[in-house]
C-alpha cells in the first residue's frame, strides 16, 4: 500500500511538472508575442538600417543603380578628402563643450535641489529650452549673434568685441553655435544629475555633516562619487551628441563660415542628400560611429565603469 501511494506520488507530481512547464511555455509565448510588433519596428528601422548601411560603406550607391561592390574605395577617397577632415576635426573640436556642459548642470542640479519656495518654477524654467524645436532656437539665436543684436552690445560695452556677427566671423562662429548647444542643453541633464542626486541616501551627507565635514568635503567625497553612474550616462550621451552635431550647424550655419563650422556628420549629409553618393556618406557615418564607440570607452575608463562609491 505505501509503495502504490508513493508512486501515486511520483506521477502527481510529474504531472504537475509537466503542467508548470506547458504554462511557462504558454506565457513565454504569450510575452514574446506582445513584444513581436516593437521587435519588428526595431528590426525595420534599426537593425536592418545599421546592416545595410555597413554594406553600402564598401559599395557605390546612388539610389538609381544597385550598390556595387567596391571594397575600400569609399575609405581611400575619405583620407583624400580635406573637406571630411576639417569636418572631423570640428566635430572633435566640439567636444569641449562637454565637460562644461557636465560642470555646469550638475551645479544647477544643486541648485535647483534644494527645498526652497517657487523651485518648481526654477527646474521648468531651466527645462524650457530642451522641449523648444532647435528650428526657433536657431532662428532666435542667429538674431541674437547679428550685427546689431543683444549678443554683440553686450560684448561691445564689456569690450570684448567690435562689430561683425559671431556667426559670419570663422574664428567665433563655431563657438557660437557651441555655445547655443550649452545653453540648450543644460536644462536635459541637469534632470538627470537632480535625479541622481535624490538617489543618494541623505543619510550619508548627514553623517558627514555631524562628524565635522565642510559642505565642500561632503561634496567631493559623498556627492561626487554618488552621481558617478549619473556622470557617465550624461557624459556619453553629451560625447556622442558633440561628434554627432548637425542640427545646430543645419539650421544657424549650413557649415559656414568658409567650413569654419562644418561637421562630419553635416558632411555625411552633403554626400548622401546633395550628391547622391550614400555608399562615401555611409563610410563617413561608419568612421563616426567608431569614433563614437572608442570615446565612449573613454567615458567608461574616466569614471571607472559609472561605479558609485558613496
Amino acid at each position: 500500500m505505501t509503495t502504490s501511494s508513493r508512486r501515486a506520488s511520483r506521477r502527481d507530481q510529474h504531472r504537475a511538472g509537466a503542467s508548470g512547464a506547458r504554462r511557462s511555455a504558454r506565457n513565454t509565448l504569450i510575452a514574446y508575442a506582445f513584444l513581436l510588433p516593437f521587435l519588428a519596428l526595431l528590426v525595420l528601422y534599426h537593425t536592418w538600417p545599421v546592416i545595410f548601411g555597413t554594406y553600402l560603406a564598401f559599395a557605390r550607391y546612388n539610389i538609381i543603380s544597385p550598390p556595387e561592390w567596391v571594397g575600400l574605395d569609399n575609405f581611400r577617397e575619405l583620407l583624400r578628402d580635406e573637406q571630411f577632415w576639417s569636418g572631423l576635426r570640428n566635430s572633435l573640436k566640439y567636444i569641449l563643450v562637454v565637460p562644461v556642459i557636465q560642470v555646469l548642470s550638475i551645479l544647477v542640479a544643486l541648485l535647483v535641489n534644494r527645498p526652497m519656495k517657487g523651485i518648481g518654477f526654477f527646474r521648468t524654467a531651466y527645462y524650457v529650452p530642451v522641449v523648444t524645436s532647435f528650428a526657433v532656437v536657431g532662428l532666435i539665436w542667429s538674431w541674437m549673434y547679428q550685427q546689431e543684436g543683444p549678443v554683440n552690445a553686450v560684448l561691445g560695452a564689456l569690450g570684448l568685441h567690435r562689430g561683425g556677427s559671431l556667426l559670419n566671423n570663422p574664428a567665433t562662429a563655431l563657438y557660437a553655435v557651441m555655445f547655443v548647444t550649452l545653453w540648450k542643453g543644460i536644462g536635459y541633464y541637469m534632470v538627470l544629475y537632480l535625479a541622481g542626486l535624490q538617489s543618494i541616501a541623505p543619510e550619508l551627507e548627514e553623517a558627514a555633516v555631524i562628524d565635522g565635514a565642510t559642505r565642500t568635503q561632503v561634496f567631493w567625497n559623498i556627492t561626487l562619487p554618488g552621481l558617478r553612474p549619473t556622470i557617465l550616462v550624461c557624459s556619453l550621451l553629451s560625447t556622442i551628441s558633440a561628434i554627432k552635431v548637425f542640427e545646430e550647424i543645419y539650421v544657424m550655419t549650413q557649415g559656414g563660415p568658409a567650413g569654419s563650422t562644418y561637421s562630419a556628420l553635416f558632411y555625411t549629409y552633403s554626400r548622401a542628400f546633395q550628391d547622391f553618393r550614400y555608399g562615401l556618406a555611409a563610410a563617413a557615418g561608419l568612421i563616426i560611429a567608431v569614433i563614437s564607440i572608442l570615446f565612449g570607452l573613454l567615458n567608461f575608463k574616466l569614471t571607472r565603469g559609472g561605479r558609485a562609491d558613496a
